[in-house]
């Protein structure tokens, strides 16, 4: 693993890269010195475990993110592989936050279960809050009972606490507060975004999948760290995600905050046309990328 520190003293904040991920650009060393007073005051941990679109580019997976080796956001296809490749074991998981009902963000649910119930956790030790949007509970037990019927529908009531809620404040875990509001991406998925302010006063957003909205330019002007979706290229219209251009606008728009890329359209391996310079306080995630 290659570490590179964020500071000497006190608090030593790294960014973990593993080997085999290719190195990020040179706006990775700007991002550790440009955040490394305010992320001094606040002791998480952020993976970024998948960075891909729905299309799995090559070098990503799905778009997946984890807090604290506990707090999961989302849970695509990918989840499982990409846990294991971070080292973390799936009962670990005690919050799923959910942000949307399209496959890449939820069809991995159903795998996840099945492993806590077999593997990790078989003697159901371990329970996981799911927050969802209202009747959401009984969306994922569908999609379990259609993926292992008669495995996996049945433990949900025993060993998952379900957070059926729109909006406002959905969970506190003493660390993190959890705050969910809409954004703009397909009306049929119910997209939300969730704004996670830590007991310090640290705030990070994740705008789920979502196109330019007066919620993310307000959320993002108030928010320390953003995660932020870049989902389609330049020329992509109406498709409820952000393309470079809105990017550059939104980091643009809020300079003090800091923007980290995912749910990226192009490949890890290599330059792609379609990809601007884009501004100092963004940076692209590749997976595997850690923030301590």
């Amino acid at each position: 693993m290659e570490s590179i520190p964020l500071r000497e003293a006190g608090h030593e904040w790294v960014l973990v890269r593993p080997l085999h991920v290719i190195t990020g650009p040179p706006s990775s060393l700007a991002l550790i010195n440009r955040l490394q007073s305010r992320y001094i005051v606040a002791d998480f941990t952020l993976r970024l475990i998948g960075t891909g679109n729905a299309f799995v580019p090559d070098g990503r997976l799905h778009s997946n993110l984890i807090i604290d080796d506990s707090i999961l956001i989302d849970a695509p296809p990918t989840t499982l592989v990409a846990l294991r490749n971070a080292g973390i074991s799936p009962a670990a998981i005690n919050h799923l936050l959910i942000t949307h009902w399209h496959g890449d963000h939820i069809f991995g649910f159903p795998f996840l279960m099945l492993e806590r119930r077999f593997i990790s956790d078989p003697d159901a030790e371990r329970s996981l809050h799911v927050h969802t949007r209202r009747g959401g509970s009984g969306l994922l037990g569908q999609l379990c009972h259609l993926a292992f019927p008669g495995n996996v529908e049945h433990m949900l009531d025993g060993r998952v606490t379900w957070h059926d809620e729109d909006e406002g404040v959905v969970g506190n875990d003493g660390r993190w507060k959890y705050i969910r509001f809409e954004v703009k991406h397909e009306p049929l998925v119910f997209p939300y975004g969730y704004r996670l302010e830590h007991k310090t006063g640290f705030t990070l957003c994740h705008f789920g999948d979502t196109g330019p909205c007066s919620a993310v330019s307000e959320h993002a002007a108030t928010s320390d760290l953003v995660i932020l979706e870049a989902g389609v290229p330049d020329g992509v219209h109406g498709s409820g995600h952000h393309t470079p251009s809105d990017v550059i606008s939104l980091a643009v728009e809020s300079p003090s905050t800091q923007f980290i890329l995912t749910h990226c359209f192009w490949s890890a391996e290599g330059d792609d046309e379609r990809v601007p310079v884009f501004p100092e306080n963004v940076i692209v995630a590749q997976d595997g990328w850690s923030f301590k």
